[in-house]
């Protein structure tokens, strides 16, 4: 199934939150569903939430319409909590945004407008996926690979047929070219042990979990070949956010010479950012570190720094890969040799 989809009037998703242990579908008909599912990860991933965003405009557009006349002034107002539901991808904007550019022409465009966003996600991750294993590949040529992925950026984290990063390493996997993947847990919320891990058990691809604090360590055994991961904004000089914990997976992968490789779609590149000192990084609750998955793990008066995301410099990263370009910003790194 996909992980977003339209279906009889409401947006119908995955609920990310209750995966593994349970595989529960939302049916989305407000807007203020939409936002709060955005806002406690039952939707995630860049890619996702452009889809969601576009879907959530076109049932304000729904909303608000009587009698054929659309409330302009309010589907905007309602677009732009939807924008700022998580303020660090580029993607829920993007996807906010190309469903409002119909809005003068009434609801149906602009629910065609979202299914074309949709439609659009499959394909330009489909071509980001092939792209990113071919650089990989000249990267780390004619041996099977041991790949180190952080957070999740497979078919959950776009409208549902792929991934990005993970979708790569899908791509590789058909090739008969993976022979590992070592799956960072991605603390605080384990969308690497509750998501990747899960995404990978389906595909049959061997996979091993590790603790966070475990991939530099793994690194200096000469345990992974390259490091893929995926991206909530990257910017004009090619610093890329994403999730918490990429920043320090980079420094790593740059002292011990194995290359790290971003694949997103063009929608996450957000030119009119100059660098990665300009994006706003989400903090999110202190009790995401407080505690795990509900259980405490801290005293309760105990103060948390928790960002959801991190940037990554430029010259930290071998290549950023989507449908339409591979951008070196440091030029290619290469591979370890076993």
């Amino acid at each position: 199934m996909r992980t977003l989809d339209w279906e009889d009037g409401a947006l119908v998703t995955i609920d990310q939150c209750a995966l593994p242990h349970r595989e529960d579908i939302l049916r989305l008909r407000t807007v203020d569903e939409v936002v709060e599912a955005i806002k406690r990860l039952a939707i995630r991933g860049a890619p996702a939430l452009g889809v969601a965003g576009a879907f959530g405009v076109a049932i304000a557009a729904r909303t608000h319409d009587a009698d054929g006349r659309v409330d302009e002034a309010a589907v905007r107002a309602e677009a732009e909590r939807l924008a700022s539901a998580r303020p660090t991808a580029v993607n829920l904007r993007w996807g906010v945004d190309q469903a409002l550019a119909a809005l003068s022409d009434g609801p149906d465009a602009v629910l065609a407008a979202a299914l074309r966003v949709m439609d659009e996600d499959d394909r330009m991750n489909h071509q980001a996926t092939v792209n990113a294993a071919d650089v990989i590949v000249g990267l780390c040529p004619d041996r099977p690979l041991r790949l180190l992925t952080h957070c999740n950026a497979g078919a959950l984290a776009t409208a549902g047929l792929r991934g990005t990063a993970l979708g790569a390493v899908f791509e590789l996997a058909e090739r008969k070219l993976v022979e590992f993947v070592i799956v960072d847990e991605t603390r605080p919320l384990l969308q690497g042990a509750r998501l990747t891990s899960w995404e990978l058990g389906k595909a049959g691809i061997p996979h091993r979990l590790c603790v966070d604090s475990a991939a530099a360590s793994l690194m200096g055994r000469g345990l992974v070949d390259c490091v893929v991961v995926g991206a909530d904004r990257i910017t004009a000089n090619g610093d890329v956010a994403n999730k918490i914990g990429t920043y320090g997976l980079a420094v790593s992968a740059a002292y011990h010479g194995i290359p790290i490789v971003v694949v997103a779609p063009e929608s996450t590149v957000d030119e009119s950012m100059g660098d990665g000192k300009l994006i706003e990084v989400e903090e999110r609750d202190a009790d995401e570190v407080r505690r795990v998955l509900g259980m405490p793990v801290a005293p309760e008066a105990t103060e948390a720094f928790n960002p959801a995301f991190d940037v990554t410099p430029a010259e930290l990263i071998t290549a950023v890969v989507t449908e339409a370009r591979v951008m070196r910003p440091q030029g290619a790194v290469a591979g370890r040799a076993r």
